[in-house]
């Protein structure tokens, strides 16, 4: 018995040593920087203590804004050894306290999309410009709102080795021809999510593999929109949105996804 209590503490000192290690050496900051002369602000996260430049991911934030939601995505994947910008689509700091809020800001960024095109690609620039990353490669990942601007772009040829969306809307357009697209897509969505049609998933599945495209599409079992996010529970009782609810077992096992995902593009 005293081995065995032995054994499991060392364990448990190793693991906790290998927690440290990988949080050791991350640093985050802010960058300020703009586009039309709106004022931008990104989240940079990336470990100092790793040597040699690494591939680059920018984060896209869910229709409420660059919250911390989106911040605290982008210290992972730098605890995971890339560098990890969070972007800012509204730009001059505009957040959504409500889902009206919220709405107007997505549709706008939609119904401008070359502006918000130019808008995401000057973050690209600045990811790409870093001291620890590859330029050559890059990737987007984004969450609901975020996850179809990453797609949008992939589907309008930016240059990306991988995205992956999160209960992510499916937008058909751009529209792409065979070969068109450079990125390969990764789309992790909840089966119960409300926000979803079938025909919708169906089209957009059709539309990547007529375009020959390195597709992936994954569907969690009872799993409902907003699952990455912690708030997605509170933000349901306070706006009465039943089809939002955080899932802990498919936030965990869809970055694990998206981990597998990026290490085999980028390799």
């Amino acid at each position: 018995m005293k081995r065995i209590f032995v054994f499991i503490v060392i364990a448990l000192l190793v693991l906790l040593s290998l927690v440290a290690l990988a949080n050791a050496g991350v640093q985050t900051k802010e960058i300020e920087y703009s586009h039309n002369g709106v004022k931008l602000t990104g989240y940079l996260a990336f470990n100092d203590s790793k040597v040699g430049k690494r591939p680059g991911i920018l984060v896209v934030h869910e229709w409420w804004g660059h919250n911390d939601h989106a911040r605290s995505r982008a210290i992972m994947l730098a605890k995971s050894g890339y560098t990890a910008l969070a972007l800012d689509m509204y730009g001059d700091g505009k957040l959504a306290n409500h889902p009206k809020k919220a709405g107007e800001l997505m549709n706008l960024t939609f119904s401008n999309w070359l502006d918000s095109q130019e808008r995401y690609n000057k973050a690209l620039e600045v990811l790409k410009a870093h001291k620890t990353v590859d330029a050559a490669r890059i990737g987007s990942i984004g969450f609901c709102f975020g996850g179809a601007v990453s797609i949008k772009m992939a589907r309008g040829g930016a240059d990306l080795k991988g995205v992956v969306a999160f209960h992510s809307a499916l937008p058909v357009e751009p529209a792409i021809t065979k070969n068109s697209m450079k990125s390969a897509v990764l789309v992790i969505n909840g089966s119960e999510d409300d926000f979803l049609k079938p025909e919708a998933v169906a089209s957009f599945s059709q539309d990547m593999f007529k375009g020959n495209v390195d597709f992936t599409y994954m569907s969690l079992k009872g799993v409902k929109h907003s699952f990455t996010n912690p708030q997605a529970d509170e933000f349901s009782e306070k706006f009465n949105i039943a089809a939002l609810q955080y899932n802990k077992k498919a936030d965990e096992q869809s970055w694990i996804f998206m981990l597998n995902f990026f290490k085999r593009v980028f390799n």
